[in-house]
C-alpha cells in the first residue's frame, strides 16, 4: 500500500442558484464562446474511460482545440490516445432571475424512475438508489431511525469495515423531508452519497441519548483506535442537503459530521445547529486527518468550533458562522483555502495557533473574499519572527472586510498585529500576509507584504463577479425543475452494462435533447448509474445540460482511440467558434473515477504491479499505458471547474491487497485558453509522466487549491519515457533541459507539478505539489531529494492589467520532497530559484507565502 497515503450555508437562494433555466443577465465579457460549466462537485464525474484494444488499455479525459487534433512535426511511436475535447464556453452569467416556486414533493430525484445498475456487482438485483423510507425510516422526529438508515446504506454487499476500498458497489441514499432521530452514528460507507431533498432539507436529529463519534461518520474508529479506511485513500463520498441538529444533546458533547476523507468527496448545502454559550463543546465538522478535499455552502450555528479542520490540502467556499466560540479552528494542514467565509457574532473567527509558536501545526491558510462582523478577534495566529518551523503558520489575507472586530489579526502574547474598527464600521483589507515572499526583483525572500505592495486592482475583472469577488458559481441543483424534463439515457436506448456499445444511443440522445434553441424548454440529460462503453468520440453540442447519477461511467473501447499520432477524445464538448452554455456535473461529487486501478480497466495489479527492483524500459505498446492526456482546455474555452480530480491511479482500488501499480499517462491538464477566464476550485491532477498542470499562452486563470503528485515510479523510468516530448504540444524537453545536471539528471527528469509558459494573469491561491518517492522509496523526502524542481515559469509576457509584470501570483505554494520549489527566467536570462532550504522549511511540507512575477 502507498506509504504516503498511510500517514497518519444556508440553502442557496433561488435568485442565486444558477439553475439552467435562469436567464443570464450580466456577462463577464463579450467573446463569442461556449460557456462550459464543469461544475460543483464534479466535472464529468460520470465519465470513466477505458481504451480496449490489443495493446492499449486505460482511462482518459481530455479537452482540446481542433487545431491540435493532428500534431505535426514530432511523432510518437505510441498507441496511446486521448479522450475529451472541450473548446467551449462563453461568458458566465453573474446574475440570475428568481426561480419559480416549487414544493418539496416535486423534487426531480424523488419523482423519476431509477434505472441505475452496478454492472460489476455480483448481485444483479443490487440497488444503487435507496430511499431510507423503504428501509423503515419514519422521519417523524419520534421514532429512532438509526438502524433503518444504516440498513439503507449497508444493504447488499458493500464496502464497510475491513474493505479498504471498492468501486463496484455504489449507493445513492435519498432522504425525503422529515425529522430523522438517531441515537448512534449514521455510517457513510465507501462509495456512498447521502442526499436530502433541497426544497425541504431533512433534519438529522441527534437524540439526547446519542452515543458515538458523530451524527454522520465517514471513517469510524474501531475499539483499538484503528479506522475502517485508510484516511488518505478514503475517496468517493458525498453529503448534501441536510440540517444536522445537536441541540437535544448535552452541550458538552456532540459532533455533526466526522469527516476524515481524501479526494473525490464533498459536503454541500448543510446546516449545523448546536448549543450556544459558554458550556458548549460541540463541533459542526470534526476533520482529523485525510487528503482532500472540498466543502461548500455550509452554515453553522453555535458550538465550541463551527468547523474543526485537519487535512493535507482543502478548498472551502461559502461557509457561514453564527454565535460560535470559534468559527474555524485549523488544527493542521499543508495548505487550506477559505473563500467567501462569513462570520457573525463569534468570539474568534479563524484560529491557526495549533502547536504553539515553537511547533506550529498549520502550514498555510489563505483567506479570500471574506467578511467578519461583531467578532472580537478576527484571526488568531502564533507565527512570529523566530517561531518554528520557519515557514509554519503562513497566512495570506486578501479582500477581507470587517465590521465590529476589535483585533483583525491577534498574534502571540496577544499582540495586535492588525487593529480593528467600531461596530457598524466597514474596513476592507486588500492584502496582508504573514510569511515569506519572492518576486522578479526580490530573489532571496522577504516579508510577504513587501512583495505584495502593488495589489490594488491586480485581479482582472474577467475573473470577478459583480461584487468584485473572484467568481464562484452555485452548484446547479435543478431543484425547481420537474422530473419530466430529465431525459434518462437508459430509457432512450443506452444499456450501460459495461459491454454493449452505447455510442450511437448516447450521441442520438445528445443530438436530440442537447443544443436547445433559445426560448425553448431545456431538457437535462440524465446518465443513470452504469458503465457506458463507447467506440467513437461523443460530441456534446452547445446549450446542453448533463447530470450523472453517482459517478456514472463512460468507458472508451476500440481502435478509434488507439493512435497516438492522432489522439481522439472520448468526450468532445463543443467546437471552436460555437457559442452557448454547457453544464455537466455528477449528482454530487467530482471526477471521481480513477484512470486505472479499478474493475474493468485492465489496468490493475494483476499486470501493472510496481516493479521498483527491476529497471523499467516501458514501450508504448504495453498494456499499462493509460492515456495521451487527461484534460485539454482549448484556445477559445472558458469554464468553471469545481471539485475535480484527474487521477492516474497509484494503487488498486478493487483487487485484494490494493497494491501499488505503475500506470503511464502522458500529460495531465493542458490549458491553452487564450483569454479565459478559467476557474479551478478544489482541483487535483496526479501521477502523469511529463507534467500534471501546464498553462501555455493563456491568461485570466484562477486556481485554488490545486494539488499534484509526481508518479511514484519515476525515475524508473525517467519522465521522457514512455512518452517522448512533442514540440507541437509544447511538451517539456527533459533530455535537453537536464543535460547539464549530470549527477542530478534522474531527479531533474521528473514530472512538472506546474508549468506556466508565456502566460499572464495567473492566480494560484494555494498549491500542494508533492514528490513523495524516488522509485517507490520515500527516504528522499527528508533530504528534499525526490525531485529537483517542481514549478517552472517561462516567458516574460506583460499583463494588460498590471503593465509592469506578468501578473502571476503563486500564493501558499507548498512542495514536498523537492529541492527547488519554483524557478523562473528573467528577461535578462537570469534563472531565479526558490529553494526549500532557504528559510522555507515547514513541518512536513515546504511553504512560500507568495511568488509575484
Amino acid at each position: 500500500m502507498d506509504d504516503r497515503r498511510r500517514r497518519g450555508h444556508s440553502d442557496a437562494s433561488s435568485s442565486q442558484e444558477g439553475d439552467m433555466y435562469a436567464k443570464p443577465i450580466g456577462f463577464i465579457n463579450t467573446r463569442n464562446r461556449i460557456y462550459t460549466l464543469l461544475t460543483l462537485g464534479s466535472i464529468l464525474c460520470y465519465m470513466y474511460y477505458i481504451f480496449q484494444s490489443s495493446s492499449f488499455h486505460g482511462y482518459r479525459f481530455w479537452v482540446y482545440d481542433d487545431a491540435k487534433q493532428k500534431p505535426v512535426g514530432d511523432t510518437a511511436s505510441s498507441t496511446a490516445t486521448t479522450v475529451v475535447e472541450v473548446d467551449v464556453t462563453k461568458v458566465i452569467s453573474t446574475v440570475y432571475e428568481a426561480a419559480p416556486t416549487a414544493s418539496a414533493s416535486t423534487f426531480w430525484l424523488a419523482n423519476m424512475e431509477h434505472r441505475g445498475v452496478a454492472p460489476y456487482h455480483s448481485d444483479k438485483q443490487y440497488k444503487v438508489f435507496r430511499n431510507v423510507r423503504d428501509y423503515g425510516a419514519k422521519g417523524d422526529g419520534i421514532a429512532d431511525d438509526t438502524n433503518a438508515i444504516n440498513l439503507a446504506i449497508s444493504s447488499g454487499s458493500r464496502c464497510g469495515e475491513g474493505c479498504d476500498s471498492s468501486t463496484i458497489s455504489p449507493a445513492l441514499v435519498y432522504f425525503p423531508p422529515g425529522r430523522y432521530r438517531v441515537s448512534a452514528p449514521i455510517v457513510a460507507m465507501y462509495y456512498t452519497q447521502l442526499v436530502g431533498n433541497p426544497l425541504d432539507k431533512p433534519v438529522l436529529l441527534a437524540a439526547k441519548s446519542f452515543k458515538g463519534m458523530a451524527v454522520i461518520d465517514t471513517d469510524p474508529y474501531g475499539p483499538y483506535g484503528e479506522n475502517w479506511y485508510i484516511n488518505q485513500n478514503n475517496f468517493f463520498r458525498g453529503i448534501r442537503n441536510f440540517v444536522i441538529d445537536l441541540t437535544e444533546m448535552d452541550p458538552a458533547e456532540g459532533v455533526g459530521i466526522h469527516h476524515q476523507v481524501a479526494q473525490a468527496t464533498s459536503i454541500y448545502n448543510v446546516i449545523f445547529k448546536m448549543h450556544e454559550g459558554a458550556e458548549t463543546k460541540q463541533k459542526g465538522i470534526f476533520m482529523d486527518n485525510g487528503s482532500g478535499g472540498f466543502l461548500s455552502s455550509l452554515t453553522f450555528y453555535g458550538g465550541e468550533f463551527g468547523a474543526f479542520f485537519g487535512n493535507q490540502q482543502f478548498t472551502t467556499i461559502n461557509l457561514e458562522f453564527h454565535n460560535c466560540k470559534t468559527a474555524i479552528f485549523v488544527n493542521w494542514d499543508w495548505v487550506w483555502l477559505l473563500k467567501s467565509i462569513r462570520i457573525y457574532n463569534c468570539e474568534i473567527g479563524v484560529d491557526i495557533t495549533s502547536g504553539g509558536p515553537d511547533k506550529l501545526g498549520v502550514g498555510s491558510v489563505l483567506l479570500l473574499d471574506s467578511y467578519i462582523e461583531d467578532t472580537p478577534t478576527g484571526i488568531r495566529t502564533y507565527r512570529k519572527t523566530d517561531s518554528k518551523p520557519p515557514a509554519g503558520g503562513t497566512l495570506v489575507v486578501q479582500n477581507l472586510q470587517i465590521s465590529g472586530v476589535f483585533t483583525t489579526v491577534l498574534g502571540f502574547g496577544d499582540e495586535r498585529l492588525i487593529g480593528g474598527n467600531e461596530q457598524g464600521g466597514k474596513t476592507t483589507f486588500t492584502f496582508w500576509g504573514h510569511g515569506r515572499g519572492y518576486s522578479y526583483d526580490i530573489r532571496n525572500g522577504t516579508d510577504i507584504n513587501v512583495v505584495a505592495d502593488d495589489t490594488q486592482d491586480s485581479i482582472p475583472t474577467a475573473l470577478k463577479d459583480a461584487a468584485g469577488k473572484i467568481l464562484e458559481r452555485p452548484r446547479p441543483l435543478y431543484r425547481h425543475i420537474p422530473a419530466h424534463r430529465f431525459v434518462s439515457v437508459k430509457a432512450h436506448g443506452a444499456i450501460g452494462d459495461g459491454q454493449a456499445d452505447d455510442t450511437a444511443a448516447i450521441q442520438q440522445i445528445l443530438s436530440a435533447y442537447g443544443n436547445t434553441p433559445p426560448g425553448q424548454e431545456k431538457k437535462i440529460i440524465f446518465f443513470d448509474y452504469g458503465v457506458y462503453r463507447v467506440s467513437q468520440t461523443i460530441y456534446v453540442p452547445p446549450n446542453t445540460y448533463i447530470v450523472g447519477e453517482m459517478w456514472s461511467v463512460i468507458m472508451s473501447s476500440g481502435s478509434a482511440f488507439n493512435d497516438a499520432d492522432n489522439p481522439r477524445p472520448v468526450f468532445q464538448v463543443g467546437k471552436p467558434g460555437e457559442e452557448g452554455i454547457v453544464e455537466m456535473y455528477t449528482h454530487d461529487v467530482p471526477l471521481a473515477r480513477s484512470f486505472g486501478g479499478s474493475h474493468g480497466t485492465q489496468l490493475q495489479s494483476d499486470h501493472c504491479r510496481k516493479t521498483p527492483d527491476s529497471k523499467v524500459h516501458p514501450g508504448l505498446g504495453i498494456p499499462c499505458i493509460a492515456a495521451f492526456m487527461l484534460l485539454h482546455i482549448g484556445k477559445t474555452a472558458s469554464l468553471v471547474m469545481e471539485n475535480m480530480w484527474l487521477w492516474t491511479s497509484d494503487h488498486d482500488l478493487d483487487a485484494d491487497g490494493h497494491d501499488q501499480i505503475s500506470i503511464y499517462t502522458g500529460r495531465g491538464l493542458l490549458c491553452e485558453a487564450e483569454t479565459g477566464p478559467v476557474w479551478m476550485y478544489g482541483h487535483a491532477v496526479e501521477h502523469n509522466v511529463l507534467y500534471n498542470y501546464q498553462l501555455v499562452d493563456t491568461k485570466n486563470i484562477f486556481m485554488g487549491v490545486i494539488q499534484t503528485e509526481t508518479p511514484y515510479y519515476q525515475s524508473n523510468p525517467r519522465a521522457h519515457e514512455p512518452f517522448p516530448s512533442l514540440s507541437a504540444w509544447q511538451d517539456p524537453d527533459f533530455t535537453a533541459s537536464c543535460a547539464t545536471e549530470k549527477d542530478k539528471a534522474s531527479l531533474c527528469e521528473k514530472s512538472w507539478g506546474l508549468r506556466i509558459l508565456n502566460s499572464t494573469d495567473i492566480f494560484a491561491f494555494g498549491a500542494g505539489l508533492y514528490s513523495f518517492f524516488e522509485n517507490y522509496d520515500t527516504a528522499c523526502i527528508e533530504k528534499r531529494a525526490c525531485q529537483q524542481t517542481m514549478v517552472e515559469v517561462q516567458g516574460v509576457r506583460k499583463s494588460s492589467t498590471v503593465s509592469s509584470r506578468s501578473n502571476i501570483w503563486l500564493m501558499g505554494l507548498n512542495t514536498i520532497g523537492t529541492e527547488i520549489m519554483a524557478a523562473w527566467t528573467r528577461a535578462d536570462g537570469e534563472v531565479v530559484q526558490v529553494k526549500s532550504a532557504d528559510g522555507n522549511r515547514n513541518a512536513f511540507s515546504d511553504t512560500v507565502g507568495l511568488i509575484l512575477l
